[in-house]
């Protein structure tokens, strides 16, 4: 298929490209290279490789530039493109709700007009609320503003398919990690400061829990969600091991062959309790199972971050 991908060159979209193309799927991959969370050049770097592997790129911001021209040929849709992060959604809910709701019904309408085959919507387990823990039956409670304009998208989406028959498969990742982590995730901040014998700060008492997701398999799920996924449906891509946030340093010193060392300060408003994704549905819709167990994920992520540090 030849497929539009938004957020092409953020962490988890610019995996998806890869294995779209190693899939034999022709790509158009779009990004805004928004700097509101990081630097927008490690976005541009990522777009340059994407490039490089054959891939297109444009640039477009999808809340206010026309964007109809990016439909022409395209098959099939993956909206990986987002505002993420939990806590800037205390202070910058405008931007949230146009990066996360504006531009998913813009998207909605533009596929629509372009009869795309299928919509590929990226949610999150911030839907469920502080305790995201079972299949995708359990009840939808944000407990932050990010969750809020994520659980509106998936809405959007849905009145444009009941309404007009726009194919819709929504995915709710669960706490993705691994190579390219975005700066301001609790991993990417982890090991930098262990590499750099900095002490870490622990936000409430590092027992909150989450079946993370190794990069790669979110990848793997969300093509085979494009590839399988049935229309109207609502799938978990987890993880399918449960560890404590200490439990995770503690894999990630080993991993850096350094001892962490701590300091605790008080909960955030909207960080999730517990996150355990049941993605039983997936497997048996389209055969997805997660492989990568934390060990070896974490692992995998300092040797990139080792690998960077080497390029600086």
């Amino acid at each position: 298929m030849r497929v539009l991908v938004t957020g092409a060159a953020g962490f988890v979209g610019s995996h998806v490209c890869e294995t779209l193309q190693r899939r034999g799927h022709d790509l158009v991959a779009v990004d805004c290279f928004l700097p509101d969370l990081y630097s927008s050049s490690v976005k541009r770097d990522v777009a340059a490789e994407l490039r490089q592997s054959g891939v297109s790129v444009v640039e477009a911001d999808l809340r206010s530039d026309d964007i109809s021209a990016l439909f022409d040929g395209v098959d099939a849709v993956i909206n990986e493109a987002a505002m993420p992060g939990l806590m800037p959604s205390w202070s910058s809910f405008e931007t949230y709700v146009g990066c996360n709701v504006l531009a998913v019904e813009r998207l909605a309408r533009a596929a629509l007009d372009a009869k795309v085959s299928k919509f590929v919507q990226i949610s999150t387990s911030s839907v469920y609320g502080r305790h995201a823990v079972g299949d995708e039956h359990q009840a939808t409670e944000p407990f932050s503003p990010y969750g809020v304009t994520k659980l509106a998208a998936e809405n959007i989406l849905n009145a444009y398919r009941t309404n007009f028959g726009l194919p819709t498969v929504t995915l709710r990742y669960f706490s993705i990690y691994g190579p390219r982590q975005r700066p301001d995730m609790a991993y990417h901040r982890f090991i930098e400061a262990i590499l750099d014998d900095q002490s870490i700060t622990v936000f409430g008492d590092g027992l909150q829990s989450r079946t993370n997701t190794y990069v790669a398999d979110a990848a793997e799920g969300t093509a085979l969600a494009l590839e399988k996924g049935e229309d109207g449906e609502v799938y978990n891509i987890g993880g399918g091991v449960q560890v404590t946030l200490l439990e995770a340093i503690d894999l990630i010193g080993a991993a850096c062959g350094r001892t962490p060392r701590m300091e605790f300060e008080s909960a955030r408003p909207g960080d999730q309790r517990e996150t355990s994704a049941d993605w039983t549905k997936a497997n048996h819709a389209f055969g997805y199972a997660p492989t990568v167990p934390p060990a070896e994920g974490l692992a995998r992520q300092v040797e990139w971050h080792l690998a960077q540090r080497d390029h600086r």
